[in-house]
């Protein structure tokens, strides 16, 4: 127990020494107005696409839904008959 309660004492000593040598650099200063000249910030990305994809997903998830819970209800009541 001894062995162990000491291995893990040099372990976190050295995590703990090595930590302060890799510290980052702090990120660099942002540049200037993103205003002025050039495409708006975002890129005008459209969204409209994305939107029709991502309800036309969560319908078909829907329907697969109320696929199963009516398979699942037939299912039951044919081992009840």
């Amino acid at each position: 127990m001894k062995k162990i309660l000491i291995k893990f004492a040099v372990v976190t000593a050295i995590f703990m020494a090595s930590s302060t040598f890799v510290v980052a650099q702090g990120p660099p200063d942002p540049p200037g107005d993103p205003s002025i000249g050039g495409p708006p910030v975002g890129g005008s990305a459209p969204i409209g696409s994305g939107i029709g994809i991502m309800l036309m997903l969560a319908g078909g998830y829907g329907a697969r839904k109320v696929y199963d819970i009516r398979k699942k209800l037939g299912d039951m009541e044919k081992l009840e008959d």
